[in-house]
This record gives C-alpha cells, structure tokens and sequence, in this order.
C-alpha cells in the first residue's frame, strides 16, 4: 500500500526537476543580435529589441507567470533573467516614445511606438487565468507578443518613410539620462540588499535581485550597442566612440557574471564572497560611462 504513494511523489518529482532542466535557459550570449539585418532607415535599436524579447517569448519560453502546475514554476533564476530583459526592452520602448519617435516639438505620439511602450511595460508574472475581480485577463507573453509586433510594424514604416526615428545628439541624451537614473535604482537596490540586509550563502532571495539586474544590464547592452549604430554619426562628431565601447565592455562585464551560487557576505570577508556588490561595482561603472558620454554629447 505504502508503494504506490511512493511511486506518485517520485514521479511528481521526475515531473518537475527534469521539465525544469529541459526549459531552463540563461542566454546572456553577447553575439545575440549582433549582425541583425534591417532596411534602409530602419532603427537596428528596435529590431534589437523585438528580437530580442521574441527569443524570450517564443524561442525558450517565458516562466515568470508560470502556474504551480507546470514543471517551470519552480524555476527561481531564469524567470528573474527574463523580467530583467523586459524591463530594459520596457524602458527603451518609453524612450522610443517619448524622445525618438518623435518630431521635435511635435506633441504627436507614434501610434506603434506607444503601444509598444504600453504593452512591454505590462507585469511579467500575470498569468490569463488569476483570482481576481478580474479573473480572465491577458497573460503577459500575450502582451509582449503584441509588443514585439508594435515595434516591427513601426520598423517597417521606418523603412517607407512613414514614421521618424530622430537620430540627433540631444535625443540620444534624453535616451542615456533615462537608463542611467534605471541603473541608478538598480544599484540602489543592490546597496540596500548587500550592505544592510545581506545574508551570506544562506539568503535565498540574493539571486533574485542577482539575475534581475543580470537581465537588465545584459538587454541594455545589446540596446546600447545597436543604439550605437543607429546613432554612429552623433557619436563620431562628438568624438565619443571611445567612451561608448568603454560603456559597452562594461555593461558586457556585468552581463557575464554568473556565479554558481549566489553569496551575499560580509563585504570584507575573505572566505565568504559577496557576488551583489561585484555585480553592483561593474553596474555603477557602466553608469558613470553613461555620464561621461552624455556630457561629451552636451558640449
């Protein structure tokens, strides 16, 4: 009698440890999106940006609002991951609309542009089915999927010369202040987690913060780096490329980082690592190279 109980929890087991396995996917590779071809006068930002949320979506599977009946609920690091991207993408797609898209002086929003800001700021962890007042509601993948179709439409109106992608110095500003004040709370975070709450090898919730913010700085080196191309005229007659490869080899760094188990000791501790302050270290460097190449771009 005691035997078919036993079977049941190690089948439940297999069920989820090995689903698990199979889905689980960290991919900070730096090649990704590296040649991505567009049309004439199209944004290589944007095509960036949908593909690269489109990997997450449709190539290995968003897990964030993953049900505790699926084997990927208890993935803990890759869920992180994924929210990291979408909140950077989320952020590029709210200066897409407020700086890029737009005439200068103009108060007319782009239509795909803000529905791309809307739709990629959407939470990550709403499944279509929650108890609620409202229990149907779109799932977050649905949302981004239809954000990704925003930024290609309006990628391909680029391309006819229906829509404007501003490429000027004091937009390109607007666009740097704005990720560096995200990185600017980012980094808050990080002090606030491994300074005065930090909890060495046994904090189980290090590693969230850890790949939330591996997430954002490894998207928003793959944007900064396609939004430099874009932008390659600007930063060649301000004499800025120096400082933006700088910017790009550190966001890279930060990216890269990927410890085996995430510690959060004592920051003086010779045996007892403290992986948040590395990560922040490199995260607060990138954003003083945002700095330095908005004040080149100022002058």
């Amino acid at each position: 009698m005691l035997l078919l109980p036993a079977v049941l929890i190690g089948l439940l087991a297999l069920y989820y440890v090995l689903g698990a396995l199979w889905f689980h996917r960290i991919d900070d590779a730096p090649s990704f999106a590296e040649t991505i071809e567009v049309a004439q006068g199209q944004s290589r930002a944007v095509a960036t940006a949908a593909a690269l949320v489109e990997r997450e979506v449709a190539t290995y599977r968003w897990t964030a609002n993953d049900p505790w009946f699926q084997p990927t609920a208890i993935l803990d690091n890759m869920p992180n991951f994924q929210q990291g991207i979408v909140a950077a993408v989320g952020r590029f797609a709210v200066e897409l609309r407020d700086h890029l898209a737009r005439v200068r002086g103009a108060s007319q929003v782009d239509a795909d542009a803000e529905g791309a800001a809307g739709r990629l700021n959407y939470p990550g962890d709403v499944w279509f089915l929650e108890w609620s007042a409202t229990p149907v509601q779109p799932s977050s993948e649905s949302q981004y999927r239809r954000g990704i179709e925003d930024l290609r439409r309006y990628n391909e109106r680029l391309a006819r010369g229906q829509a404007t992608f501003e490429r000027r110095a004091d937009n390109l500003i607007a666009v740097l202040e704005r990720i560096a004040a995200d990185l600017g709370g980012a980094a808050a975070s990080v002090e606030e987690k491994a300074i005065e709450g930090r909890g060495g090898w046994l904090d189980t919730t290090a590693d969230d913060l850890f790949y939330t913010n591996k997430g954002r700085l490894y998207a928003y080196h793959l944007l900064l780096r396609a939004l430099g191309r874009d932008m390659e005229n600007v930063l060649r007659e301000r004499a800025a490329e120096r400082v933006w490869s700088e910017l790009l080899a550190s966001l890279a760094a930060a990216a890269a980082l990927e410890p085996r188990v995430v510690a959060n000791g004592a920051p003086d501790a010779q045996f007892w690592p403290n992986h948040l302050l590395a990560q922040g270290y490199l995260l607060l460097l990138a954003r003083f190279q945002l700095y330095e190449v908005i004040n080149i771009l100022q002058k």
